[in-house]
């Protein structure tokens, strides 16, 4: 290969990293904003073509479980960083607060997830976040903090519908974005708390 096609090659190769990049962050944007947004509105976002934007993900199940894949990985990184030491009400309070801001940061993203995917790649995308949250619950049921009368897993689904579900009232309107933060946080420590 001469040194101009092999140019002309990474000239490609950069331009598709480029285009997909820009595909991803556009799509993240747009479903953030509208559960229902077009793919032919998310490629003008991204200031590509249609056929591009097919050449990238076969279909809009496809973009959004890329989109969904990124977005769970951001989030596990900056929970990651959530200081669980201490009072466990305390670094639950901490960790549920952190997951309200990041899961209505990504906003009707996680509508249009659970409305594209599949139940099953849906619930395999949260099993990274999902594995601290289990931590923190076991430490407290330990400790006599939280509830042990219920399956953990139960816990963890019932958290995770509390939080889309606020997700869906804060995106309907029905809730301010602050209002929620505090409702989901005083609901899941009511929830795990061991009964009397």
């Amino acid at each position: 290969m001469t040194d101009t096609a092999a140019e002309h090659v990474a000239a490609r190769r950069a331009d598709a990293v480029r285009n997909r990049a820009a595909i991803l962050d556009a799509a993240t944007e747009c479903l953030a904003r509208d559960p229902n947004v077009s793919i032919k509105d998310i490629a003008r976002a991204a200031g590509v073509g249609r056929v591009t934007l097919y050449g990238h993900y076969e279909s809009r199940a496809a973009l959004i479980e890329a989109v969904v894949d990124r977005a769970i990985r951001h989030t596990d990184t900056d929970l990651g960083e959530v200081d669980l030491s201490g009072d466990v009400r305390e670094a639950m309070t901490r960790l549920v607060s952190v997951t309200w801001d990041l899961t209505h940061r990504f906003g009707a993203l996680v509508v249009a997830a659970q409305r594209a995917l599949p139940a099953e790649t849906f619930r395999t995308l949260h099993e990274g976040p999902s594995a601290r949250v289990r931590q923190l619950l076991l430490k407290g049921r330990e400790q006599g903090a939280f509830r042990s009368d219920a399956p953990v897993s139960w816990q963890v689904m019932a958290m995770q519908s509390l939080l889309h579900g606020a997700v869906d009232a804060v995106y309907n309107g029905e809730l301010a974005a602050e209002q929620a933060r505090e409702l989901v946080t005083s609901t899941v420590l009511a929830v795990l708390e061991p009964p009397r």
